[in-house]
């Protein structure tokens, strides 16, 4: 994740899910967790995504994004 303030490595992990409100993903930053992932589909195409939320105490407040699949890789749309 790079912004002009940010400039970090995360990983998103699969885990396994204890119910299904449990996330599907676990973001990390080396041992550091700074977020999850929700599995969702788009109800317009119905295209496989995730529904991200990344934290840390150091941001002014959560980010919410979506985690999408593009060309073999993936990429993380946000807005404000």
């Amino acid at each position: 994740m790079k912004t002009l303030t940010l400039n970090i490595k995360a990983r998103f992990v699969p885990v396994e899910k204890d119910n299904e409100k449990s996330p599907d993903l676990r973001a990390l930053c080396g041992p550091i967790e700074i977020g999850a992932g929700w599995r969702k589909a788009a109800k317009d195409t119905g295209r496989l995504y995730h529904s991200v939320k990344l934290d840390d105490p150091s941001f002014p407040g959560p980010i919410y994004a979506s985690l999408v699949e593009i060309d073999g890789g993936y990429a993380l749309i946000w807005s404000r």
